[in-house]
């Protein structure tokens, strides 16, 4: 198992916990040297029996291999455009036969009312859990021209033309969701 993007290791305990095989470990990558460390003493904490091999490298020069789970929450967003389709076709030829991608993105809507819509109500959420108007503008500002979205349509297709059998939703709140892409 892959967990691309790792940060605090959300996804790689709870990979850890759901695990049944005995003969597997999850590797887990972030580019963050930081991120790393940190993620390391959480799972230092943890019980499970699970191996962790912990990568401090781009996700895009990892090499992966028989993964029957290559999680990616909310980083291809920041891979360039022109780099995603490879790195998806990577993604999909390093899953075995039955492996799974669980992709999690901000999406983009093609229809304007309901991007300002999502937006508002995303923007709503955050004030309610205490951050300022200020906080919000400077991480809006620190994002611009840095993260990419896309719509579930191209999320959808790019994942369906790397060879995936099928891609669906299975969770979205607001302008986020993550998808389930089978090999």
């Amino acid at each position: 198992c892959y967990d691309l993007g790792c940060s605090l290791g959300a996804a790689t305990l709870s990979m850890r916990h759901k695990i049944s095989a005995t003969n597997c470990k999850i590797i887990a990558v972030d580019n963050s040297t930081d991120m790393v460390s940190r993620c390391q003493k959480i799972i230092a904490r943890d019980t499970a029996a699970i191996p962790v091999e912990f990568v401090c490298s781009d996700i895009q020069d990892i090499n992966i291999h028989n993964a029957s789970v290559v999680v990616l929450n909310f980083t291809l967003q920041f891979i360039p455009l022109a780099d995603r389709d490879a790195f998806i076709d990577k993604i999909y030829n390093g899953l075995r036969p039955g492996g799974l991608l669980i992709l999690s993105e901000k999406l983009m809507f093609t229809d304007a009312r309901q991007q300002a819509l999502q937006t508002e109500m995303h923007h709503a959420f955050k004030k309610a859990h205490g951050y300022s108007d200020m906080e919000i503008s400077q991480k809006r500002a620190s994002l611009e021209n840095v993260l990419i979205p896309e719509t579930f349509t191209q999320h959808k297709n790019r994942l369906l033309q790397s060879g995936f059998d099928n891609a669906e939703v299975w969770f979205q709140y607001f302008n986020f969701a993550s998808l389930c892409a089978l090999k």
